[in-house]
């Protein structure tokens, strides 16, 4: 096994950042400061280790190569072992907000690292998963998806945001000049939105009541009440709010990553309401290898969005892509201060409109 190879396994390594927090709590450090260090390692520690390690430009170089990429078992089974780590994460982290002796500080701090946590560990496996064919990843990650309360994701990101990405009928393209705050709230409403829309559109087109089984969204939202069920039943209300806010603060990341991969970019209107295709140079790229083993090559989006069923670990870099000066960690961070956010992507961002 190439050490590239070995690297995705770092993905598995955000799952240790909960578990480390109550070690913490154990070595005598404050529950209300403990509860914070997941943030502080993704968003403080995360961006050093992207810069010591540099960046990764190296492709796959013949079309066997990458015929025997797309084929090894040993990525597609990284992805599908996320499912059982993040529900073991996700009841562990419940129980331990219900029985940690914290106060509103730590609380509020513990819910907001799981739901970070989720939005890399849960939507982000989740994100490759349902771009793939057959039955059992597509599952999977609507599994993942519906743990975090975002099922919506499933049906409007492929449906949806690749079909429409970078133009102004995409809710997950950011405008030049929009800040992450006006986006993120209207990311998260027109996408769950847009997915039962879609669903219905397409259960009519086949002569089908959008109100029967066969509507996917009402099949994922009957999944996620049994698992509020669940929570109420195990936790009681202190559970149930748990699990409704670590799935809100999942999804809102999920759009803050949104916002920093397609923030100012578009594609060129050929007639009214037609666009160009979608290439490699409608997505922001970013080449940080640490940041690329953690989540899965997400980082190398514009070929994603090139060749939206290519696996992870078989996406290009493609250096006349738009590039992101910073890892995803680093942005996240920047994405929150939008006066610095634009005084440094404004100008990137009209530069690549060419």
């Amino acid at each position: 096994m190439r050490a590239k190879d070995a690297g995705f396994l770092l993905a598995f390594s955000t799952a240790l950042l909960p578990w480390s927090a109550v070690a913490l709590v154990r070595g005598g450090v404050s529950p209300e400061l403990a509860a914070w260090f997941p943030l502080f390692f993704i968003f403080g520690v995360v961006p050093v280790i992207d810069a010591l390690c540099g960046d990764d430009y190296r492709n796959w170089v013949t079309a066997d190569e990458a015929t025997q990429l797309e084929h090894r078992r040993y990525f597609r089974i990284l992805t599908m072992l996320v499912l059982p780590l993040w529900l073991g994460t996700l009841t562990w982290c419940t129980w331990q907000f219900l029985h940690l002796p914290m106060g509103i500080g730590g609380r509020l701090g513990w819910v907001v690292s799981t739901g970070v946590t989720g939005g890399v560990l849960a939507i982000n496996p989740a994100h490759e998963l349902i771009h793939k064919p057959g039955r059992l990843e597509p599952l999977l990650g609507g599994i993942l998806l519906t743990s975090v309360g975002y099922q919506g994701f499933k049906v409007e990101h492929v449906r949806g945001h690749h079909v429409h990405v970078a133009t102004p009928l995409d809710s997950s393209s950011a405008r030049l000049g929009e800040s992450v705050y006006a986006f993120v709230p209207r990311a998260l409403w027109l996408n769950v939105r847009n997915a039962w829309r879609l669903e219905a559109t397409r259960l009519r087109g086949r002569g089908q009541s959008p109100w029967s089984a066969h509507n996917e969204m009402a099949r994922w939202s009957l999944l996620w009440l049994v698992l509020l069920a669940a929570s109420a039943a195990w936790g009681g209300w202190a559970a149930v709010g748990f699990f409704l806010a670590q799935g809100v603060i999942a999804a809102a990341t999920l759009e803050v990553i949104n916002y920093v991969e397609h923030y100012g970019l578009s594609r060129r209107e050929l007639a009214p309401g037609r666009y160009e295709r979608v290439t490699h140079r409608h997505s922001w790229n970013a080449p940080q290898r640490y940041t690329n083993w953690l989540l899965f090559n997400l980082q190398r989006h514009s070929d994603h969005h090139a060749q939206a069923r290519r696996r992870y670990q078989a996406l290009l870099h493609h250096p006349d892509s738009p590039q992101l000066p910073a890892g995803y960690a680093s942005m996240f961070v920047l994405a929150l201060l939008p006066p610095l956010w634009r005084r440094v992507m404004d100008h990137r961002a009209l530069a690549c409109r060419g």
